[in-house]
């Protein structure tokens, strides 16, 4: 695409330049990744600003760089390399606006169905994609975990891609003959307008507690990013949301879209005889005059309306409610999200929770499950560099809902380890607990001093790989660690 086309297309300050002689072919925001023709954006962030490597980017070949500061290079160097300064207002909104044009407005192409809410994006995101696949939909999904293009896995580092990776995927999707796509999207990427320009035919709200505090600072902020999603979607298009969640009515209402609500009662779609052991989950949803049975593999209450919410979506699209509940009982195991690792006489239960909100559920459905029979193990620790008013909270909880707490580290990332654990030890007000900072070991006495048919609980890092520590992702699985010494145990 040639950049004066491009420029037509979006709103800018100034052009310094001749956009009619380049050439775009991509669209990057790290200058380390500029090569001839690529149209670089300078972002101004929490730790750097990108503004600092226009230099760079523009002696890498860049045919353009977007910029919100207009004196940052002198323009003799963007003249004498033939790039071109494009002066902008906010250079991620710019991001948005300019990669939704590039790509050909991809999200306009295919059903775009965005999910938000503090817990159960992941799998509610899982249960729509697979649930929609059943229909005999190809369908595409951008998420935490992964991202695919139908079965073909693509890896990810956020929950919302940023706008130039969104948009690129949803053109690869529709190159791929994908009809549909399940988003993920976060508060964060909300705020910072990575999902700007794209065009929702189904906002999906889950429920929203505390979280990422570290960032919006109040919960009020919190909401109102959420809300941004909903504010999105207009008149022809779709909500589906938590009618028991207390905020949903504010998150909504803003919105001319048809809304249909899910929950416990007085609910389009009500969710009754919630059953649910480490084999799965049954329940039923009364919807328009008639009772759905439901059985699902994945395990928990919340899961239940992590399903309804899917089931809600697909119906409203259109698909019959009876092919909707098969796609609910065919959904596989979500990685990390309450996965049961099984061994001869002592389970473990790997899950993302890492809110306190999140960990009281995951223990709460651990007990319901356990009835007091045997005993609950917890291991978990808190990530660094985020919310540090969670730490001592979910100590409480861990504590007080467990019979022995294995403190650890969960990815200290540039903090220093120690300070975390006294951060969660503080909350603590029983001694059923001990510190082991490193995770392996936590996760290996939890196990193998433990009592048989003990439940154990791995909380925090789900379906995460790695530990970072100190900048540096260093491998480590929940669940490889747990398999590993279950093995031992049994032998």
């Amino acid at each position: 695409m040639k950049l004066n086309e491009l420029l037509n297309r979006v709103k800018v300050i100034q052009v310094t330049g001749k956009p009619e002689s380049r050439l775009v072919d991509d669209l990057t925001i790290d200058s380390r990744l500029v090569k001839k023709n690529s149209l670089f954006f300078a972002l101004k962030g929490f730790k750097d600003n990108g503004h600092k490597y226009i230099a760079e980017a523009i002696n890498n070949g860049a045919c353009g760089v977007v910029m919100e500061k207009d004196n940052f290079v002198p323009d003799q160097l963007f003249l004498h390399n033939d790039c071109v300064k494009i002066v902008v207002e906010d250079s991620r909104k710019s991001l948005a606006e300019f990669s939704n044009y590039y790509y050909g407005e991809p999200s306009k192409k295919l059903t775009l169905i965005g999910i938000t809410g503090t817990k159960g994006k992941t799998t509610t995101a899982f249960y729509v994609k697979n649930l929609f696949q059943y229909a005999g939909y190809k369908t595409g999904l951008i998420g935490t975990i992964a991202n695919y293009i139908g079965e073909e896995k693509v890896e990810t580092d956020l929950t919302t891609p940023q706008p130039h990776t969104i948009n690129k995927l949803l053109a690869e999707m529709i190159r791929q003959k994908c009809t549909h796509c399940v988003m993920e999207v976060s508060s964060i990427a909300l705020d910072l307008h990575r999902s700007d320009y794209l065009d929702f035919n189904f906002g999906i709200f889950t429920n929203i507690t505390s979280d990422h505090m570290d960032y919006h600072k109040t919960f009020e902020h919190y909401l109102s990013s959420k809300k941004i999603l909903f504010d999105m979607i207009g008149s022809g298009n779709n909500i589906i949301y938590n009618k028991d969640d207390a905020s949903s009515g504010r998150l909504i209402s803003s919105s001319n879209a048809s809304k249909f609500s899910f929950g416990s009662s007085n609910a389009d779609f009500t969710i009754k005889n919630i059953e649910y052991s480490l084999n799965g989950t049954s329940f039923t949803i009364d919807y328009s005059g008639k009772v759905y049975q439901f059985k699902t593999g994945l395990i928990g209450h919340f899961n239940a309306y992590n399903a309804a919410a899917a089931f809600s979506t697909a119906v409203v699209f259109g698909i019959k409610p009876e092919i909707a509940v098969k796609g609910i009982a065919q959904a596989p195991q979500v990685p990390g999200r309450f996965e049961v690792v099984n061994g001869k006489d002592k389970k473990a239960i790997i899950d993302y929770s890492h809110t306190a909100d999140s960990l009281k559920q995951a223990l709460t459905a651990v007990r319901n499950i356990v009835k007091d029979k045997f005993a609950v193990i917890t291991v978990f620790g808190c990530g660094g560099d985020r919310d540090k008013t969670k730490r001592p909270i979910m100590g409480e909880i861990a504590a007080s809902m467990s019979d022995f707490v294995f403190v650890t580290s969960d990815n200290p990332r540039t903090e220093n380890p120690y300070e975390i654990l006294d951060g969660i030890v503080k909350g603590i007000k029983t001694k059923n607990y001990e510190v082991i900072e490193n995770r392996e070991e936590a996760i290996k006495k939890a196990i193998l001093t433990s009592a048989p048919d003990s439940v154990v609980l791995i909380a925090g890092k789900g379906h995460e790989n790695y530990q970072e520590i100190n900048g540096i992702k260093h491998h480590f699985s929940d669940k490889e660690t747990a398999e590993k010494y279950l093995q031992e145990w049994q032998n």
